[in-house]
């Protein structure tokens, strides 16, 4: 290519930057780029900033409120698409970048589908599985930190801390978040925090960056290292929209590190309030209790025990006075029927007594030998037999017998 200046020529900053402008944006309008979204930074009055990249280089890109509009995706961090526009050239700072005019996706970025393939492997081997979180503590009294010790994460979580609690202790693992060799780095402190069992909640996470500055927290030695915790986890990796795998493999998720500390840091205000509360609650529920059992022991004094004794007891007399009673009178009644009854029998034995019989004239016959005569055939001529009447006994000697005429 022929030059387009003398070589004993001497520029001024400006007039080689105003030259450089001139050759690129007169010769690269309208042009085709084809790269990946890295350091995506949508602004708030609609203008789309990011970086352009490919395995060797990157160029600065700016799509503007009116073109982007027009687009019908959602970019994001890892996304290879193929961009139209013009290279503009910034004197002030002696830059150059792409302005974009048409963008459309040309396939997904290397990233995301190693970052894909490996959340699609570590899933199958049940480390996302929910059965495997662990609640986090209600009211921790160690909070564990790993990140970078120099970081806006850091101090984001230890202002909330102080502010919201400041008699919960913080331990420190300080730890690179990107970079080389960050993730054995992280993997290494949560190892350590459970070794030696230094906190009750442990936070992983640090600041936004690109998708490259977070790929860290997406290495299988984090994700592991995060699944075999057994202190309960937060992931707190980047802004609400960044992700990493260290989210899925947590026990929670959290979208800011400054989020994490309010989920994990109760306020101490708050819980002192709730203990006053109870405090209250339990006094006047004692209270109340007390004035129960008040009635209920003032009705057991001497004049009201005794009223109470009576009327317990005065039924039981009466009750016992009716029995008593009408046992009586039961014993009296049998016991004018037994006499009748053994009256009744007297008279009966008295009838037939021998001595009542012989009373009213009648007399005993008996044989010398003592056998009663019940027949003149027990007789005979001349037996001797004895007479005995109601008084006294006499003598004879049977001189006839005969038969009566009803025998005959």
């Amino acid at each position: 290519m022929p030059s387009l200046f003398q070589p004993d020529t001497v520029f001024s900053v400006s007039n080689l930057t105003a030259l450089i402008r001139e050759i690129l944006e007169g010769n690269f309008n309208n042009i085709t780029l084809e790269g990946e979204i890295s350091n995506y930074r949508p602004n708030a009055s609609g203008h789309l900033y990011f970086t352009l990249k490919d395995e060797g280089a990157q160029i600065s890109a700016v799509m503007f409120r009116g073109r982007a509009q027009a687009i019908r995706f959602a970019p994001k961090d890892g996304m290879k698409v193929r961009c139209t526009g013009s290279i503009s050239v910034y004197a002030p700072r002696g830059n150059y970048q792409i302005i974009i005019n048409t963008m459309e996706i040309a396939g997904a970025g290397d990233i995301l589908r190693i970052l894909e393939e490996r959340k699609r492997k570590l899933a199958a081997e049940g480390l996302f599985d929910a059965d495997r979180k662990k609640k986090i503590p209600s009211f921790p009294k160690r909070v564990g930190i790993v990140t970078s010790p120099t970081g806006a994460a850091l101090r984001d979580i230890l202002q909330i801390t102080r502010r919201r609690n400041p008699g919960i202790d913080v331990t420190i693992f300080p730890a690179l978040v990107q970079g080389d060799g960050a993730a054995e780095t992280i993997a290494r402190q949560i190892r350590a925090a459970n070794s030696f069992d230094m906190c009750d909640v442990l936070i992983i996470g640090r600041g936004g960056g690109s998708l490259e500055d977070l790929l860290p927290f997406s290495e299988e030695v984090v994700v592991r290292s995060i699944a075999e915790s057994k202190i309960p986890t937060v992931s707190a990796v980047g802004h609400e929209i960044d992700w990493a795998l260290s989210d899925y493999a947590a026990d929670v998720r959290a979208p800011t590190p400054s989020a994490a500390a309010e989920l994990v840091v109760p306020i101490q205000a708050d819980i002192k309030q709730e203990i006053l509360n109870c405090e209250e609650e339990i006094y006047n529920q004692i209270k109340s209790r007390i004035e129960k059992y008040k009635l209920m022991i003032k009705s057991f004094d001497v004049g009201n025990m005794e009223i109470r004794f009576r009327s317990i007891e005065q039924p039981l007399l009466n009750r016992l006075e009716n029995a008593r009673e009408a046992l009586k009178s039961n014993m009296d009644e049998r016991l004018k029927d037994y006499r009748n009854r053994i009256q009744q029998n007297i008279h009966i034995l008295e009838g037939a007594s021998p001595k009542t019989i012989l009373d009213r004239g009648y007399s005993m016959v008996r044989t010398a030998d003592g056998k009663i005569v019940r027949s003149n055939q027990d007789v005979a001529i001349g037996d001797n037999i004895e007479i005995i009447p109601a008084t006294g006994k006499i003598t004879a000697t049977v001189s006839k017998t005969e038969k009566t005429k009803q025998e005959a």
